[in-house]
């Protein structure tokens, strides 16, 4: 099994060592980014990846490995601490990159056979929001099933979170880790995800950019062909 962690944040702190609890006890080969240490740009809105192609971006280079490691993964994992009710601006813009693979304009098909979790930490609130800001992602990119984990810690400082919350946290991974590896290579997406694609599939038939047009004609989506169907 191979999962892809994207941490919104460079420090290792709440968010990042319940991450890892996860995904050791999920098991298997990890890969790791950290935002913006792995990836520190800004989209130009220049529309280049929309109308020409992703590879003409001109962050194409920099973003590749994060694209190539989330492609190969089963199971991907982001994480970001609250930052003013949402997550951090650094996820914000690898999300802006990869604008171009939401379903209504060029979707990689692996993405409908995979899981994803979505995972914030706050010393109070807004965790709901800023899991929002990257569930909503997942599930543009057609990822079957998206997991979401909200911790409030009470501290700034992983080191001083309370036994009893820290004993919570254990328990919520252990289950979702439990949750997540009896679904691995299993998974399909559910009733709304497949409804939107139907949607986009229709829409694509006549869609006015032609690049999306011809790569949905070409995996054969706009017939009868389902990516998450072989």
């Amino acid at each position: 099994m191979k999962i892809t962690v994207i941490h919104g944040q460079s420090h290792k702190g709440s968010t990042y060592n319940i991450a890892k609890e996860l995904y050791e006890k999920i098991g298997g080969e990890v890969t790791e980014f950290f935002l913006p240490k792995d990836f520190d740009c800004f989209c130009k809105g220049c529309a280049t990846c929309f109308v020409s192609g992703e590879t003409k971006c001109p962050d194409y280079e920099k973003l590749k490995p994060i694209t190539d490691a989330i492609d190969e993964a089963d199971v991907l994992i982001f994480t970001s601490p609250v930052y003013v009710m949402h997550s951090t601006g650094a996820m914000k813009a690898l999300r802006d990159h990869n604008g171009y693979r939401d379903m209504g304009h060029r979707p990689e098909g692996k993405m409908f056979t995979k899981q994803a979790v979505c995972i914030s930490t706050a010393a109070g609130a807004g965790m709901k929001s800023a899991i929002k800001d990257m569930a909503d992602s997942t599930f543009f990119w057609g990822v079957a099933k998206t997991h979401k984990l909200g911790i409030a810690v009470m501290e700034t400082k992983w080191e001083n979170v309370k036994p009893e919350i820290k004993s919570k946290i254990d328990k919520k991974t252990t289950s979702l880790a439990k949750k997540i590896k009896r679904k691995v290579g299993k998974i399909k997406p559910d009733i709304k995800t497949r409804g939107f694609f139907t949607i986009m599939s229709m829409m694509q038939k006549n869609g006015f950019n032609p690049a999306d047009v011809e790569y949905w004609k070409e995996q054969g989506w706009t017939d009868k062909k389902k990516p998450w169907k072989k």
